[in-house]
């Protein structure tokens, strides 16, 4: 479909951020407001994505379709030679730290099932670069960096944005989708809640290896399907992308505090092998083969009072709002869900009055559910590395908890969500 781009007297929006929030809500708006005006700034010359491997469950696919059906086909394209399972399976789980006793090192100990539909782990710019084909030109600035935002002078009661180039945009509402570092947060927070983001105790490396070098370390077995490896204070995944040609490696260690101001550090590579020397053969070797031993440091939001502002009219969507650990993958499925929310409400409104009560309706459903995806996540981190309070290394007790946290996420009816929202949208 292409979007005719007439002039429009609805509101004037900006999106800041043109990572996987911010195209997926300018594919939402485009879609569902086309009676907006809209505008995506981007602080990099080009659209891209930090990071390796992202995945999404059924229950987040449907939600896509529910918003575009060509997001849910351009997660499909991705996945596409990606092994399933029947049944679909999320993880099998094996216990790989030599130290844990009486269970057999690197073995299944269990499965945990997953939903059927289209599901799996995409790479992060793959899935980008099939979305921003949906965009128009037109629409993304590229080099804009936001460096201030305020409300604008001239009594309209716009927004003011302030970019580093020493230009300025001055637009009806801003949506924040600038992502864990957010400078749109501090605004819509301002000082009533601590809006930078908090070392969460755990700290990860990446890799990516071609799948015969997979192959060659796991065996024919434990390459095709997604595994995650318990241990003591870490845990180490391992998933097919790019179609089954990739293994993506994502291998995590704890330390108590983060000191350094920049959240990925050079290590050397014996502190990384160091990391896993308890660990069996397998994943000793993965690890050798890992090519950067950069430590990523996981970060993640308090749970913020408010979603969005009202003087200025700002809202945040994503990670700047809800920013979590990866520990449950469900991180990008509540960007997906925020965008879907989002966008229907804000289809109802006609002008700038409109807006804040679709604001208010869309924090009212989403921060809830989001805050509690943040919580549970950093308490699964925990679980994986042996630490879940009350259950510690009880396989038996971390099978009965592993096995069924994941429901209230997967089995969710976003759509109940929806008319909540619209309820109070109509109440206005």
């Amino acid at each position: 479909m292409t979007y005719v781009l007439p002039t429009r007297a609805g509101p004037n929006v900006a999106i800041v951020g043109g990572g996987i929030a911010g195209v997926l809500l300018t594919i939402a708006l485009l879609k569902h407001c086309p009676h907006f005006h809209i505008t995506l700034y981007e602080s990099a010359p080009a659209f891209g994505e930090i990071g390796a491997g992202v995945g999404f469950q059924p229950v987040m696919v449907r939600t896509m379709a529910q918003i575009d059906s060509r997001i849910a086909d351009a997660f499909e394209k991705c996945i596409r030679g990606n092994e399933e399972t029947d049944p679909p399976i999320w993880f099998t789980i094996r216990v790989s730290d030599e130290r844990k006793k009486g269970v057999k090192t690197g073995g299944e100990v269990f499965k945990i099932p997953s939903r059927s539909g289209p599901r799996g782990g995409v790479h992060r710019a793959h899935f980008l670069d099939e979305l921003v084909k949906l965009i128009p030109e037109g629409i993304a600035g590229f080099g804009k960096r936001v460096f201030g935002v305020q409300k604008a002078e001239d009594q309209s009661g716009d927004v003011v944005l302030r970019f580093a180039d020493g230009s300025t945009a001055q637009h009806t509402a801003v949506f924040g989708c600038d992502g864990i570092k957010s400078h749109i947060r501090p605004i819509v927070l301002a000082n009533s809640d601590p809006a930078p983001a908090v070392f969460s105790g755990k700290y990860v490396y990446r890799g990516l290896l071609p799948m015969d070098k997979a192959v060659e370390i796991l065996g024919d077995e434990e390459h095709r399907t997604p595994q995650l490896h318990l241990g003591y204070h870490g845990h180490l995944i391992t998933f097919p992308i790019a179609g089954g040609k990739i293994m993506n490696v994502v291998a995590f260690a704890s330390r108590s505090t983060w000191e350094d101001s920049k959240w990925v550090v050079q290590a050397s590579r014996e502190d990384m092998l160091k990391d896993f020397e308890h660990w069996d053969a397998k994943v000793r070797t993965l690890m050798a083969n890992v090519q950067s031993p950069d430590i990523w440091a996981l970060f993640n939001h308090l749970p913020a009072s408010t979603y969005y502002s009202t003087d200025p009219l700002v809202c945040l969507v994503g990670d700047a709002a809800h920013a979590s650990t990866p520990h449950q993958g469900s991180g990008a499925g509540m960007c997906v869900e925020d965008v879907y929310i989002l966008s229907h409400v804000l289809s109802k409104c006609q002008s700038r009055d409109d807006l804040d009560k679709a604001f208010e309706a869309y924090d009212a459903v989403r921060r809830p559910r989001s805050q509690k995806v943040v919580k549970t996540s950093r308490e699964a981190g925990q679980l994986w590395d042996l630490e879940g309070e009350g259950v510690g290394d009880d396989l038996k007790a971390l099978e009965q908890n592993a096995t069924t946290r994941m429901s209230w996420i997967w089995d969710h009816d976003i759509s109940a969500d929806l008319r909540a929202a619209e309820r109070i949208l109509a109440s206005a």
